[in-house]
Formats: C-alpha cells, sequence, structure tokens
C-alpha cells in the first residue's frame, strides 16, 4: 500500500512550458495562415492605390467599373458611364482593371 503512495508521487506532471506549447503552436500557426497573408495583401492594396492617376480604369467594391478623371488625397471621381461622374473614396477602389 505505501508502495503505490511512492509511485503515485513519482508521476512527474509536465511543466508550466509544456502546457502551454500547444497554444503558443496554434497562435504560430495562426499568424502564418492567416495574419501575415492578409498584411501582404493590405500592403499591396495601398501600393495600388498610391500608384493610380488619371485615365486608369479601375474596378469599385460596388461592382461599378469606371475610369478616373479627378485624383485626391481622399477621394476619387470616376467616371461610371458617359457624362456620369461619381465622386468614391480611395478604399472604394477594389482593383485596377487592365483594360
Amino acid at each position: 500500500m505505501i508502495g503505490l503512495a511512492y509511485a503515485a508521487d513519482a508521476v512527474q506532471q509536465p511543466g508550466a512550458l509544456m502546457k502551454f506549447a500547444p497554444l503558443a503552436l496554434i497562435l504560430v500557426v495562426f499568424y502564418f495562415l492567416i495574419m501575415r497573408p492578409q498584411q501582404k495583401k493590405f500592403k499591396a492594396h495601398q501600393e495600388m492605390l498610391a500608384a493610380l492617376k488619371v485615365g486608369d480604369k479601375v474596378l469599385l467594391a460596388s461592382g461599378f467599373a469606371g475610369k478616373i478623371t479627378k485624383t485626391g488625397e481622399k477621394f476619387f471621381t470616376v467616371e461610371i458611364a458617359r457624362n456620369v461622374e461619381v465622386q468614391v473614396e480611395r478604399n472604394a477602389v477594389a482593383a485596377k482593371n487592365p483594360e
């Protein structure tokens, strides 16, 4: 009976580092699979917005396609049809149209 008590005491519990290792591994995987690609995509979008100029054809987040007629610090003026111009925020431009 006493030998059983010593045997139970001999089992070592994992250290604090080993308890948090799975959580740390999940956070590292989360960073490399989700956060890092999103940061790269955001940076590429910001560079694309900075490079836009008058005459570029763009696709807006709302689905409209048009041509930039005026640029400003915060807004673009985009012609979406003949004699129809709309003013949109820079972030409303989803992509540059290669056509």
